[in-house]
């Protein structure tokens, strides 16, 4: 016990040396940096960080190595390495969004997909660029001030109802920044407000966690990671905190090549209340050659309303080269609805819905139904939600992925890619093939969503049902559209020899995109569940729908969201062809998936259009 004693104690006295170190070291990057406007030597309170907030940041590591010592001696005997993540989850204000912590600094979503050698690639800062960070983030801070503020001419209509940036212009209002375009990047802006059901407090809080933010964007963050934390900000919240990051942003479509950025995040309270997080690129402290893709400022504006609500304008500046993007999602890219501001916007709205459902202690009479009790309810929610990020980070043509082409010839190839899964309570083991395709389908994508999302018209697609009737057990609303809830499904075989399925589903859609994603669950696992019983052991392999608008004819400016229009529509399926990790797979397996597939994406384009002209 005393030898247990004496090992944390050293650990907590070097930690404790460790941030001292790093506060004295910020402080002397501080004090050599340079004023973003005119060059000159910059004062502490020009960058936000004066001394006084230093000494406050001071105290709170004191505090909290106090608090971590506190901790420590109730946790004798545990393994050192309880110790390490320690403070980071101290201050942690976690809304419980069910998301796995990948340790205190990444925020994978879903699965790993060999994703942590890719990024962990990317090393942190060194002590030099540390100064031209704060520079550069402090710089970014007020470009994004402006940029939310300003009219025209800085901002002109667009189309499709939105707002673009007028390129002279800025160059006239921004010289400075992280210089020149580069040849081959096409310059990408937009522009988005909008009211949303979350306090301030709680939207900044899911901005500077990554695992959080990962967990929110999940349809649109593939892989995201905090490399370093140059200042957790001071007085216990965000206000200054800095961080340098790694993310990976996606459509869900294999034919979309995923957008990595090596960014420095920066948050901060102005003085009229306002709190704005402003990602800026750092590509260019390593004079490596120009990545892909950069984030000139980029971020959100967050003003406090009455009754917890929020108003956010988000901004989008991002420069890319995109010409590896399949000719069936160009128009999509390039009408700035898969990457731009209202894309964040609405997803951020949806969201916020779900959460606040997610919490809600009044729940319909109606809603229960098999589900016993409120805890059931958020069990399921939660697992939905594990299933939801699941099948996002798995469909996008990320550079984890592997996926490789079966039958190369027309617009809707198959893409394959197997993994093995071991030791894994929330995945049943063995060889896992995921298969996924992208195609156009002549068909407004909210008719082809509600077609998809409804258990009435499932056994005219879903072939593992094999025709059983579908009865809807319980149903969770949690949005403003009745599109968007979680349902639990019972298939009820046609074969009175089988036993009956549950499948459980979430649907989801705003105005820029939708999803329908399901899974087939155990029935005593899902018992559990419905009772309140802890989600994470629940083994899930989902596969479901991404249904995007194809972005035709927005330049005439006569669509305005999912309603009207053509739908792109990408169809995964996850399927465990082998129970043993170690088995090899057989070209019998891919063959089964490819066709299953493949008869599936008949099915729908068959079924939905007689729908459309009944």
């Amino acid at each position: 016990m005393a030898q247990h004693e004496r090992t944390e104690n050293a650990i907590l006295k070097a930690e404790n040396e460790k941030l001292r170190a790093e506060n004295n070291r910020y402080k002397e990057a501080l004090s050599n940096a340079s004023c973003p406007n005119c060059g000159g030597p910059a004062a502490l309170g020009e960058m936000s960080f004066d001394e006084q907030h230093l000494r406050i940041e001071n105290v709170r590591l004191r505090e909290e190595i106090n608090r971590i010592s506190g901790i420590a001696s109730k946790y004798a005997g545990k393994p050192l390495s309880t110790f390490s993540h320690l403070s980071s989850h101290l201050h942690s204000r976690s809304l419980d969004l069910g998301v796995s912590n990948f340790g205190a600094q990444s925020g994978y979503v879903g699965e790993m997909y060999g994703a942590t050698e890719i990024l962990r690639s990317i090393s942190g800062p060194t002590e030099a660029e540390k100064p031209m960070i704060v520079e550069l983030a402090v710089a970014a801070m007020e470009e994004l001030m402006r940029m939310a503020q300003a009219g025209e001419p800085l901002w002109v209509p667009g189309e499709n109802s939105s707002e673009v940036l007028n390129e002279e212009e800025y160059l006239r209002a921004f010289p400075r920044g992280i210089g020149p375009r580069p040849l081959g990047l096409r310059s990408e802006s937009s522009r988005e407000s909008a009211v949303v059901i979350m306090n301030h407090v709680n939207l900044v809080e899911i901005l500077m966690d990554v695992n959080q933010w990962s967990a929110v964007f999940c349809g649109i963050v593939s892989r995201a990671m905090t490399l370093e934390i140059l200042s957790t900000g001071v007085a216990g919240n965000y206000n200054g905190a800095l961080q340098v990051m790694t993310a990976e942003f996606q459509v869900p479509s294999p034919l979309v090549p995923t957008r990595e950025n090596y960014f420095v995040r920066y948050c901060k309270q102005h003085v009229d209340g306002t709190w704005a997080v402003v990602d800026v690129s750092l590509d260019s402290l390593r004079g490596s050659p120009i990545s892909k893709s950069r984030r000139r400022p980029s971020g959100c504006v967050i003003q406090e309303l009455p009754n917890g609500y929020s108003k956010v304008i988000w901004v989008e500046h991002i420069e890319v080269d995109d010409r590896a993007v399949h000719d069936l999602y160009r128009p999509l890219v390039n009408s700035g609805l898969a990457f731009g501001a209202k894309r964040w916007v609405a997803v951020l709205d949806r969201q916020c819905e779900r959460l606040a459902s997610s919490m809600a202690i009044n729940i319909p009479a109606g809603d229960l139904s098999v589900i016993t009790s409120p805890e059931g309810r958020k069990s399921m929610l939660k697992l939905a939600e594990r299933m939801v990020m699941s099948f996002c980070s798995g469909v996008g043509a990320s550079t984890a992925h592997a996926w490789t082409t079966l039958s190369p010839s027309g617009s809707d190839d198959v893409r394959v890619m197997t993994r093995k899964s071991m030791d894994d309570p929330g995945r049943p083991p063995g060889i896992v093939l995921s298969a996924a395709t992208s195609f156009w389908i002549p068909v407004p994508p909210k008719r082809v969503f509600a077609f998809l999302s409804d258990e009435n018209h499932r056994s005219e697609w879903d072939i593992l049902s094999n025709g059983g009737q579908v009865q809807e057990m319980a149903h969770i609303a949690n949005g403003r559209d009745p599109g968007n809830c979680v349902s639990l499904l019972r298939v009820n075989s046609a074969n009175s020899s089988q036993s009956n399925m549950l499948i459980l589903q979430e649907s989801c859609t705003d105005s820029t995109g939708s999803y329908v994603i399901y899974a087939p669950v155990d029935i005593s696992a899902m018992n559990i569940v419905l009772s309140g019983g802890d989600p994470d052991y629940v083994a899930l392999l989902p596969s479901g729908f991404a249904i995007l608008p194809d972005g035709q004819g927005f330049n005439a400016g006569g669509i305005h969201d999912v309603r009207s229009g053509c739908a792109l529509l990408t169809v995964a399926f996850q399927i465990l062809v082998d129970s043993a990790p170690t088995a090899k797979l057989s070209l019998g397996s891919v063959a089964t998936v490819n066709n299953l597939i493949k008869c599936t994406v008949e099915r729908i384009k068959t079924a939905v259009p007689s729908e459309n002209n009944a």
